[in-house]
């Protein structure tokens, strides 16, 4: 029983430890690159360590902390139609009993005697169109590179104009083989993406409803 405790505690921590080594999904704050270590120098030869220059290097990112430039090309069109259309008629005549082989009657007019007449329909019908066009672009760095080597990059712009200021927020994973050799990729080969465009300030402020005007548009109103 001790050591089924003993390995259930141990499942937890490593669970929370991979949990806890994943970045945020809400920080886009630039990783660093990893640090090399220092290496002593051996001075007395023509050639000193640590100021070669490559010459067979590729240059696009591979490592933590490298630049990628990730061109935003998003579009995307929904649209939705529905139309419904009921109708009903119902009709039914109901004799009135006879007494004495004659109806019964009350001043000449028959009063057991009845119909009923029914009618419904419906009509309805919707209709909703939307479309988002995002272009642009933005560098980003590297954050992970994972064990099958695709890379997890994160990176945010913001931008201020007069008063007010404007973001871009992108969080994904990218293949090595989609990095074309000027170091750029196009959003659409950003797995599992995530892309947020916003602003702040006065224009955004006054461009957006109340509070109270939210609350009056709020679906759980009965009217």
């Amino acid at each position: 029983m001790h050591a089924f405790r003993s390995m259930a505690f141990s499942s937890v921590f490593v669970l929370a430890a991979c949990q806890a080594a994943l970045p945020r999904i809400d920080d886009y704050t630039a990783t660093p690159p990893e640090e090399v270590p220092v290496q002593t120098a051996h001075n007395g030869a023509i050639y000193q360590q640590g100021h070669d220059l490559p010459l067979f290097e590729n240059s696009v990112a591979h490592r933590v902390g490298d630049v990628l430039t990730i061109v935003l090309e998003e579009k995307t069109d929904a649209s939705k139609s529905a139309s419904t259309t009921t109708a009903k008629k119902t009709k039914a005549t109901l004799p009135g009993p006879t007494l004495f082989g004659a109806p019964v009657t009350v001043h000449g007019a028959e009063v057991l005697a009845g119909n009923m007449d029914n009618a419904t329909s419906f009509d309805g019908s919707g209709d909703s169109k939307q479309s988002n066009v995002l272009t642009g672009s933005i560098s980003v760095t590297i954050a992970r590179r994972l064990a099958n080597g695709n890379l997890l990059v994160r990176g945010q712009k913001w931008i201020s104009i007069n008063q007010g200021r404007e973001f871009v927020e992108i969080q994904g994973i990218v293949r090595p083989i989609d990095i074309a050799p000027d170091n750029t990729v196009s959003s659409s080969r950003v797995a599992d993406a995530n892309i947020s465009y916003g602003s702040q300030g006065v224009l955004a402020s006054a461009n957006s409803k109340s509070w109270l005007a939210r609350f009056f548009d709020s679906k759980w109103l009965p009217f």
